[in-house]
């Protein structure tokens, strides 16, 4: 089958899911949006009300400067696939919960193994600690590291500069560290997790 249509079929899949209890307060499942021979994929945490009502994630305040910060580092949305760790809102847009984001777990597993992205950015503490779990956002943001074959881009989330304005000229400087990693202009360090750690992860 197509990757497109493995992608699809996945994402029908998703829409239908009632694997937890976030299915029942939700308007619209949030799958991912982007295509499916993405370079770089965008991972946030979860859905909020405007992503919930139209189905497509980061439309709302925090899209809006997700594509002004993509747009200045000469990046186009379309290019990118962009998706959370959890695909349906949580109730007052609080944070993903454990079982939660175990139910999704196998959603965003198949998504990057379909898309095979060279780049993952993972955006907020919530997304970074799948793949790090035991470190601070503050401590690794904006540094690429591999880990399995796979590069990420830890970020904060840019909801994160809508609340804390101080952070807008990080999450900034980040963006600008992440085009010159596309650019094979910054090299990835290699990540080895401590043996407690890998427990932990969930990527």
């Amino acid at each position: 089958m197509h990757r497109e249509e493995t992608l699809n079929a996945l994402h029908a899949q998703i829409r239908a899911c009632t694997a937890c209890p976030l299915h029942r307060g939700r308007t619209n499942a949030v799958p991912g949006d982007g295509p499916a021979d993405a370079l770089i994929m965008f991972v946030g945490e979860a859905p909020g009300f405007h992503e919930d009502q139209q189905g497509v994630p980061f439309v709302g305040a925090a899209g809006r400067l997700l594509n002004e910060l993509l747009e200045k580092s000469g990046i186009a949305r379309r290019q990118v696939f962009i998706t959370n760790v959890i695909k349906c809102r949580p109730p007052g847009n609080r944070d993903p919960e454990v079982d939660e984001v175990t139910a999704c777990k196998h959603f965003l597993d198949s998504q990057i193994e379909i898309i095979a992205p060279k780049v993952i950015v993972t955006l907020g503490r919530h997304s970074m600690a799948r793949a790090f779990p035991e470190t601070k956002i503050s401590q690794i943001h904006g540094q690429p590291r591999s880990a399995a074959g796979q590069i990420y881009f830890p970020m904060y989330h840019p909801a994160a500069a809508l609340h804390q304005p101080s952070l807008r000229s990080v999450i900034d400087a980040d963006f600008g560290l992440l085009r010159a990693l596309l650019d094979d202009k910054l090299a990835a360090e290699t990540y080895t997790p401590p043996p407690e750690a890998e427990q932990l992860s969930l990527f």
